[in-house]
């Protein structure tokens, strides 16, 4: 039996944090620099790695390595320092739940992440929901495994082949996001994407990056389990 191997976007996909992100980054940028954050790289769509080298960058700063995880670890400190925060301010999206439940229970499904957020950080933000127990996180791709989200679908890939002693191709794999760089990097990679109107972009945006399924949410677990099983 070949299983398809389900990768879910996080923010907005899922869950959002009520703007933690933006605080947390100004409270690590002015821990890992000594300067104040005076300007963040746009975050819709991108990867924690992309997200610091870019905000160095911004601020004239190299984005060398040592710096790059500094910041990074910076960043993780501050969501963790936040957890219970995440809970009273953040919210997981209506129907998440039931839809990360049932994909878990299904044999022929390997459930996991690959989201812009570090491993940490996501960890921490399902887990805040009491929802990370239906996720498989050595099969999932992050934040700081590369600034192109279509290069993290075969990094997922190759970890799910390598857990699970079986390749997922293109029908085989689908990412569930709501952002056009999700629907470029399902694309990209050779993988079907349903993409859902969760986030800050419209069906007609959607649709016009290439996804021909679009979901107005996940509150339909029925409706949520033909789409990333039977496909348009």
């Amino acid at each position: 039996m070949t299983r398809t191997l389900v990768l879910w976007d996080i923010d907005y996909t899922l869950l959002h944090v009520g703007g933690l992100t933006s605080e947390v980054y100004a409270e690590a940028f002015r821990s890992a620099t000594g300067h104040p954050l005076e300007r963040l790289a746009d975050l819709a769509g991108k990867t924690d790695r992309a997200i610091i080298t870019e905000t160095l960058e911004l601020h004239g700063m190299p984005a060398e390595s040592g710096l790059v995880c500094a910041l990074a670890d910076a960043v993780a400190a501050g969501f963790r320092a936040r957890q219970d925060v995440i809970r009273t301010r953040g919210q997981l999206l209506p129907g998440a739940a039931d839809a990360l439940r049932a994909l878990a229970e299904r044999p022929d499904v390997i459930q996991s992440v690959l989201t812009g957020n570090m491993r940490p950080i996501a960890e921490m933000k399902l887990a805040a929901f009491g929802v990370g127990r239906y996720v498989d996180f050595g099969s999932g791709a992050y934040g700081m495994d590369g600034t192109s989200r279509s290069a993290l679908v075969q990094v997922a890939r190759a970890r799910a082949a390598e857990l699970h002693g079986e390749p997922s191709g293109r029908e085989s794999t689908v990412l569930i996001g709501d952002t056009p760089h999700d629907v470029a990097a399902a694309l990209g990679a050779g993988a079907r994407i349903v993409a859902v109107t969760t986030g800050s972009s419209d069906e007609a945006a959607l649709r016009a990056a290439g996804a021909t399924t679009v979901l107005a949410g996940l509150a339909d677990t029925a409706e949520v389990l033909r789409a990333v099983l039977e496909g348009p």
